[in-house]
């Protein structure tokens, strides 16, 4: 309707308000404070005109629920300085002040002390929508009510937590389509209280790692980021580990994205090798993590093809050999902690038989069955994700050590970040099917 106040998009400013001056069709022309714009109907946005100047405290008020409406409101209270801290949330009902984070984890410690009962708080909605930094903010403000340590050299538990973050989002998270850096596993926090309600320990818990991303990426997707970073790190490293490239493997090069604008995977490396250093992950426990994921990484450029005897396989031709015989190399390891092994010991000759032949074992013999190149990658697949879910599930034993558990806590509160869902023509079902399962 001509007169109306809307919103258009603007290459330079992103949204731009004013005024309908004239209609043609499915475009419109609109007046803005600087320049006169023609969008689609489509693409344009009703504006509230009566529309606060501070803006409001809770986005649920808001006239128009849009992504203009949505930034408008958060400039407005930026610009008015209306910020959220601590110390105001100590005590207030839930409701009695604005939305926060802070508000929930306050209303959850109130209810455990005053009713003597752990609690729980789900972290849910879309991939990119701020689960992760929410969570940050619950525990944020936990540690602030259940105290710190009184030691300045010590760090507190909510540190430790916090300090594992990046050694779980270079192994855990991805480049998805909403997202560059969307957590593709589930986290339950358990921040451990004592009978004064002060922080005794912490643990996480992790599940339902996407495996399925280890070998199967879609464009415009990315693998995890500890396969670029390793593919971007010292020279040294890239000649230790016989990488190059990314996209000269197939598990990186499914998707045409390989390099992020606001990601610098070199960077990254390094600060994720230093992440590892303040968890306790010693030098050697660290090259051996890094072995199994270039390992990964040759153990996917292992083609096959027929063999000699019927419906058999054998890696396709010497480069594939290659891979195979570096994956075997790589996979040699037997550094050990806590009486758990961190990987296994092979060869090149075992590691194929255990790619292009099944064994079945009966009650009274054992059976050996060779499988055609399409089953042997289908075997080849299923390693390499079993081996890095098995690193992962390490990793996250080895960082709760370092924070350290208390197994005799009174209470608990436990914080769930459930990995961010969307919804697509075809969903890969665990994206699909995520929810239902947690609930």
């Amino acid at each position: 309707m001509i007169g109306s106040h809307v919103w258009v998009e603007d290459p330079d400013d992103a949204w731009l308000d004013g005024e309908v001056i004239e209609i043609n069709g499915e475009e419109i022309k609109v007046k803005c404070t600087a320049k006169t714009v023609v969008a689609k109907t489509s693409s344009s946005y009703p504006k509230d005109p009566e529309f606060p100047e501070c803006g409001v405290d809770d986005m649920t008020k808001l006239a128009y629920l849009h992504e203009p409406g949505v930034l408008q409101n958060l400039k407005c209270r930026y610009d008015a300085n209306e910020i959220y801290v601590m110390q105001k949330y100590k005590g207030a009902a839930l409701g009695e002040l604005s939305p926060h984070p802070f508000a929930v984890a306050d209303s959850a410690y109130r209810q455990m002390i005053n009713e003597g009962i752990s609690q729980a708080i789900l972290v849910s909605g879309e991939s990119g929508a701020g689960k992760t930094e929410s969570t940050k903010m619950l525990m944020r403000y936990l540690a602030y009510m259940g105290g710190r340590v009184s030691n300045a050299e010590e760090r507190s538990v909510e540190q430790k937590v916090l300090e594992s973050n990046p050694v779980l989002e270079a192994f855990g998270n991805a480049k998805t389509v909403r997202n560059n850096n969307s957590s593709r596993f589930g986290k339950f926090v358990e921040i451990q209280f004592d009978q004064r309600g002060r922080i005794s320990g912490a643990a996480i818990r992790t599940y339902l790692l996407e495996r399925s991303r280890v070998c199967q990426v879609s464009d415009p997707e990315r693998n995890y980021h500890c396969f670029y970073m390793l593919c971007s790190a010292r020279k040294e490293d890239v000649e230790k580990y016989k990488l190059g490239n990314p996209r000269t493997f197939h598990y990186l090069n499914q998707s045409n994205c390989i390099e992020l604008d606001a990601l610098n995977d070199s960077e990254e490396y390094i600060a994720t090798r230093r992440a590892m250093d303040v968890v306790g992950i010693s030098e050697e426990e660290q090259d051996a993590i890094f072995r199994v994921v270039a390992a990964i990484l040759h153990l996917g450029n292992v083609e096959f093809s027929k063999g000699q005897e019927t419906d058999a396989s054998e890696p396709k031709n010497d480069k594939s050999r290659f891979h195979l015989k570096t994956a075997a190399e790589l996979f040699i390891c037997e550094w050990k902690t806590s009486n758990m092994p961190l990987l296994f010991r092979c060869d090149e000759k075992s590691l194929e038989e255990s790619l292009c032949k099944r064994v079945f074992v009966t009650r009274d013999e054992t059976i050996t069955k060779a499988l055609d190149p399409n089953a042997a990658a289908l075997s080849r697949d299923a390693l390499a994700k079993i081996v890095y879910s098995k690193l992962f599930d390490w990793l996250v034993e080895k960082i709760n050590v370092a924070i350290g558990q208390d197994k005799e806590s009174k209470f608990l509160i436990g914080v769930l970040d459930i990995y961010g869902f969307e919804s697509f023509k075809t969903n890969r079902c665990l994206t699909g099917c995520h929810l239902p399962a947690c609930l």
